[in-house]
């Protein structure tokens, strides 16, 4: 049985995680891929070589979202909502919550529709690339119910509220161009050219040092919600940290040979 998530690594420890189930356009519930996905998460957590992750699908669908055969099996008469609510806790709500403590930075290369939870799955990257075919749509409201992945969390802190309120309330998708003048997408490419890209962004990050690079997105992450004073603090901490890692004394090193050179060249 093909596997509904591939995990690819490479040289500089970018790992790259492909939905993979074209039967139901990559939808999150009702196919393994939120237990793969968690399952990643957990592999890449515990693997200090990681340096970057990106997100991406197989086929021209990112994401379809939720089944609604799944839908369907929970108004049943066999569910009650206490059992539905325990259901999301303990299914999909764990995706939103991995993804998010992730330490490493991860990026979206969304290379077509992302709809419902799919929409929210990309929100919880720290960067998102889209194809030009790509689409996005909060579109819970279009099957009568509301964001139960943390979608009403995510959005407003990438597109703001207003914008992300009009999103949730008429389930419209918006298009590639229209996610990139709104915030939503940093970059959009050619199809051809989307996990090219997204890996050269990877590996550009790759390339720094893995304590500071863990350490100021969660830095970004704090700033967030924390005071100033608080992040200032935080800051100060961290940074006390760094100046004694391996990798920045063999930068300054470095800075401080080439320096040396350079004045020697011109003694």
């Amino acid at each position: 049985m093909t596997s509904p998530l591939s995990y690819e690594q490479d040289d500089l420890g970018v790992v790259t995680l492909t939905l993979n189930h074209p039967e139901t356009r990559n939808a999150l519930t009702g196919t393994g891929i939120v237990e793969a996905m968690l399952e990643a998460c957990d592999r890449i957590e515990h693997d200090p070589s990681v340096r970057a992750v990106i997100i991406t699908a197989t086929g021209t669908i990112f994401s379809s979202g939720g089944k609604i055969d799944e839908m369907q099996r929970q108004i049943g008469p066999d569910y009650n909502s206490a059992v539905i609510r325990q259901e999301y806790r303990h299914g999909i709500q764990r995706l939103p919550l991995a993804i998010h403590h992730l330490e490493v930075p991860t990026i979206a290369a969304v290379n077509g529709p992302a709809i419902g939870a799919g929409c929210d799955l990309t929100c919880m990257c720290d960067i998102r690339i889209a194809s030009e075919a790509a689409t996005f749509a909060e579109s819970f409201v279009k099957v009568g119910i509301v964001p139960g992945d943390g979608g009403t969390w995510f959005l407003p802190r990438v597109i703001g509220m207003a914008r992300a309120a009009e999103m949730s309330f008429t389930g419209e998708a918006i298009d590639a161009k229209t996610a990139l003048d709104w915030g939503m997408v940093s970059r959009v490419v050619p199809a051809e050219d989307l996990l090219s890209t997204a890996q050269t962004l990877a590996r550009k990050m790759a390339v720094n040092s893995a304590p500071a690079i863990r350490m100021t997105k969660r830095l970004l992450r704090e700033g967030q919600q924390s005071s100033l004073a608080n992040l200032l603090e935080l800051s100060a901490a961290y940074q006390s940290i760094i100046h004694k890692t391996e990798e920045h004394a063999a930068i300054v090193k470095d800075f401080m040979d080439k320096k040396a050179a350079r004045r020697a060249s011109k003694g």
